[in-house]
């Protein structure tokens, strides 16, 4: 399992290992303390993570935005159970 973070620093999202205590930011070098940092999304594996970031990144700059909401969050987590059980 993944969980998809964001930096303190820059802002940008990332995804770190659930397991991981600290992330390396690879946008500004910033180290993240993982269990301080917000969790967005728990997603399968790296791959799916990868795919989330680049959404909520396309996301955030398309609604020209500095964060998601908590309802936000909420939805976003809701239609990621959503496709787990399509993919069943």
């Amino acid at each position: 399992m993944y969980v998809v973070i964001r930096c303190p620093g820059c802002r940008t999202f990332t995804y770190v290992d659930r397991y991981q205590r600290h992330k390396l930011c690879h946008v500004c070098g910033e180290v993240i303390p993982v269990a301080r940092a917000t969790a967005y999304l728990e997603v399968r594996d790296y791959t799916e993570a990868e795919s989330v970031v680049g959404q909520l990144e396309r996301y955030l700059h398309q609604k020209g935005k500095e964060d998601l909401t908590p309802a936000e969050v909420s939805r976003i987590r809701a239609q990621y159970a959503q496709w787990l059980l399509n993919q069943a």
